[in-house]
């Protein structure tokens, strides 16, 4: 597969395109490093900022956070520069890791933090993983759709009218100019989160089998909700300068914040991913349909940072990229599938010309937590053979 001379990202990379000397994430991260005016930014965001405090709400504004390293920082930017009260609004996927709790409560302690945290119901999440899995490769539309929607119908509830979120996703993709200032609304989360597929077509998926109500954590407010309540909704990385190593310094200084081992993750990115005891699957599924996962996505942003050379990337490629995870073994039971029924359904979502070779394969170590995570939630083995055989096979 042809890659990146710069960074190294292939070209089953989603948004990638590529010019002479690099592609074009790796040009946009150098406009956008010479071009923006982070001064004026600030300037922006302190504009934003002072005209929602002066309104005197419940809480200065909304904090999606899952406390993991980019929510946590922004928590913590937030608190510490503008003396915000902000409600910290969490969607539970289903996966949380003990210590991204134990995270959680010192964050919360220590800056004096509300939060509240709303988990779907396992039934309907097990239903929604096996359909996205099957028609979308990709398992995780609950948990792509519920981190954007429900902050959102909370601030609904709430006559919130301000959410701040963290990283925006320029450094990632280029769904978006380097100028543009994100809002995450409807066509954001149509276009780059739930996978294509909103709560509505979900529903429609499922054939009555799943109420609308089931849906409603993942539902975006209709207009006639929105009607009389305005909600600015932007990214803090779209006003200052984000370096995520840099923020994981001072949240373990200051926090005690602390990282974790993830599946086929380096040792020396303890920081990534860190909240969600699947993700080894999750990039374990992008390596069979793309030929890449998150070592080289790590080693990527490193190398247009100038801090690695090709050499090293290349190394941690190899060492890390392509194992099976463990944790496949638990996901399997939870989605009713054999081994081979997931490798059909994943291989089917392939990328071209990306070509995976499933006898090559090695198998990644167990997290040192791994003995600790549910495996009580095992769906039902009738039901999800004959999804499989109604939804793939016919």
């Amino acid at each position: 597969m042809k890659s990146c001379a710069n960074c190294l990202l292939p070209e089953t990379h989603e948004t990638i395109t590529f010019e002479e000397s690099a592609c074009n994430i790796c040009t946009n991260s150098k406009k956008k490093k010479k071009t923006v005016d982070w001064k004026d930014r600030k300037s922006q965001l302190d504009n934003i900022i002072s005209e929602y405090k002066k309104q005197n709400n419940s809480y200065d504004c909304i904090i999606p956070f899952s406390g993991g390293k980019d929510s946590s920082w922004n928590a913590y930017y937030l608190k510490k520069n503008y003396n915000l009260k902000p409600l910290l609004v969490r969607f539970d996927h289903g996966f949380l890791r003990k210590n991204l709790n134990e995270n959680v409560k010192k964050l919360c302690k220590k800056l004096g933090l509300d939060i509240v945290s709303f988990k779907p119901d396992w039934k309907t999440t097990q239903k929604l993983m096996l359909k996205s899995l099957i028609d979308k490769g990709d398992f995780c539309w609950h948990c792509h759709t519920g981190i954007y929607t429900y902050p959102i119908r909370v601030a609904l509830e709430k006559k919130i009218p301000l959410i701040i979120w963290g990283e925006g996703s320029g450094e990632y993709e280029d769904y978006y100019h380097i100028d543009d200032l994100k809002s995450i609304n409807e066509r954001y989360i149509n276009r780059v989160v739930n996978l294509g597929i909103n709560a509505e077509d979900m529903f429609l998926r499922f054939n009555g089998e799943i109420k609308r109500q089931d849906l409603l954590p993942y539902t975006y407010p209709t207009k006639r909700e929105m009607k009389d309540f305005e909600i600015k909704s932007i990214c803090l990385g779209d006003y200052i300068q984000w370096d995520i190593k840099k923020h994981v310094e001072i949240l373990k200084k200051e926090i005690g914040w602390r990282g974790d081992v993830v599946e086929n993750v380096p040792p020396e990115y303890d920081y990534e991913k860190i909240e969600c005891y699947m993700q080894g699957v999750r990039d374990y599924i992008k390596y069979i349909k793309r030929g890449y996962s998150r070592a080289t996505h790590l080693v990527s942003l490193d190398l247009r940072n100038g801090r690695i050379n090709k050499e090293k990337a290349k190394e941690i490629i190899k060492l890390y990229e392509g194992k099976r995870p463990a944790t496949l073994d638990i996901f399997l039971d939870y989605i009713g599938l054999s081994e081979e029924q997931f490798n059909t359904v994943v291989s089917s979502h392939i990328v071209k010309p990306n070509i995976h070779n499933f006898e090559s394969k090695t198998n990644s170590k167990k997290n040192p937590d791994h003995d600790t995570y549910d495996t009580s939630g095992k769906m039902d083995k009738k039901y999800a053979q004959s999804k499989f055989k109604e939804w793939f096979l016919e």
